[in-house]
């Protein structure tokens, strides 16, 4: 097995935009419309004091950028970890934007983030720091221009707080300025479920696409948190082999297939997946490189690169984290005939029943679990039909021809508002 790699000179803004000048470039965009588009319209940074357990005062810094709001409200998650920077959430909101606009949902591209680490935070604390930060970013959030959502570290308690802040400042409830709330504030059936179950679904268009059998087929997923423990249920009841799993302090691997229930009970015990009795131990990266027929990204950014791309053994890729292959890594990929799903489809599932959610807190009128994951279903698997459709017209892979249709909506909306004045 390979050790992991080594990601310090990595920069996901860098790469996005790396990403955007190739479809641009493919779609003849003039270098106005370039110019527009290539750039977040607002960028809000903070630093804010927040009181610890033991009374002490630290400052803590945050961001919320937003993309793109030519087609709608901003819209995206907001993430607590020690590795946040300016430039990630920067790349974020634009991966945002391209998201919402390859499934047809009304909204921009937004990303919010705390350098913390939640991990050594007493609840109180990140009450604490939450409420603050909400408080901060109030200045530009709101349920018709930007609406915030759960993302790396945050969950739907995090949510919840930021509902609540939100709305004191306001004097009355306004459950729609978050998305991912706990059911009994405004949340939506389905949504915890929603970005693994869209994974699930791209991911058997894939398979029919190129005559692969979903049933029996081996799956590897980096990542075993909210999206990667719900995708390997979901694989799993298909009658799909789990031959690895890996979080951050390990993995696991079985020819044989693992158990997920059997694993998240593991994890939630031990912290962590290493150790996990039933398979061979093997580090976090390995699990990209393990045979397989179907391999999940669902942790982080830039996992697969030039180094390791030629070790990927899975005829069909599917980025359920954010920006997890880079550029050089998906040329590789692409000739090894691997069919990549890009993670501004793959992993769209999430801000679909996001937008699902939004809409019913508008009208206070909501639906049942089987309708959300009937109009998720249409939703993706439309989205997954009109990719390959330019993919197949340009000769290209999905990634670029997802790009490419999501940029030529938003340049299309952006051509038909104009430029104000």
């Amino acid at each position: 097995m390979h050790k992991e790699v080594n990601s310090a000179a990595f920069n996901p803004y860098h790469m996005a935009v790396q990403q955007f000048e190739l479809a641009a470039e493919r779609l003849k965009l003039s270098e106005d419309m370039r110019e527009i588009l290539r750039v977040p319209k607002r960028e809000l940074s903070v630093n804010f004091p927040v009181r610890l357990d033991d009374g002490r005062i630290k400052t803590f810094a945050g961001y919320r950028v937003q993309h793109n709001v030519t087609r709608g409200p901003a819209k995206g998650g907001i993430r607590y970890s020690p590795n946040v920077t300016q430039d990630e959430v920067r790349a974020l909101a634009m991966w945002m934007t391209w998201k919402c606009a390859v499934v047809g949902i009304p909204f921009g591209g937004a990303k919010g983030g705390v350098i913390c680490n939640p991990k050594e935070m007493s609840s109180r604390e990140l009450e604490r720091m939450t409420r603050r930060y909400a408080t901060e970013i109030s200045l530009i959030i709101g349920p018709h221009s930007d609406i915030p959502a759960p993302d790396v570290n945050t969950n739907p308690q995090v949510m919840a707080w930021i509902m609540d802040t939100y709305s004191m400042h306001e004097g009355f409830s306004i459950p729609a300025v978050v998305t991912g709330k706990p059911l009994s504030i405004g949340g939506s059936e389905g949504r915890n479920d929603a970005t693994g179950t869209g994974v699930l679904f791209v991911t058997r268009r894939a398979a029919q696409r190129i005559g692969m059998p979903l049933k029996k087929a081996r799956i590897s997923i980096q990542g075993f948190g909210n999206v990667g423990s719900v995708a390997a249920r979901l694989f799993y009841n298909e009658g799909c082999q789990i031959v690895a799993v890996s979080d951050l302090g390990g993995g696991v691997y079985n020819e044989a297939g693992l158990d997920p229930t059997s694993m998240l009970r593991y994890q939630q015990e031990t912290g962590s997946i290493a150790g996990y009795p039933h398979g061979q131990p093997i580090g976090s990266q390995d699990a990209l490189e393990v045979p397989c027929d179907i391999l999940i990204p669902a942790a982080t950014e830039g996992v697969i690169t030039e180094a390791n791309a030629g070790r990927v053994q899975a005829r069909i890729v599917t980025e359920a984290a954010n920006g997890p292959t880079t550029p050089e890594a998906d040329a590789i990929l692409f000739k090894k005939d691997c069919l990549v799903i890009p993670d501004i489809l793959a992993n769209a599932g999430g801000v679909t029943v996001s937008y699902f959610e939004w809409v019913q807190d508008l009208q206070s009128f909501f639906w049942g679990v089987d309708e959300i994951t009937r109009k998720l279903e249409v939703i993706m698997n439309r989205s997954f039909d009109a990719i390959v459709q330019v993919a197949d017209r340009h000769q290209c892979g999905m990634r670029l021809a997802a790009n490419m249709l999501a940029i030529s909506r938003v340049a299309e909306a952006t051509q038909v508002r104009g430029i104000y004045p």
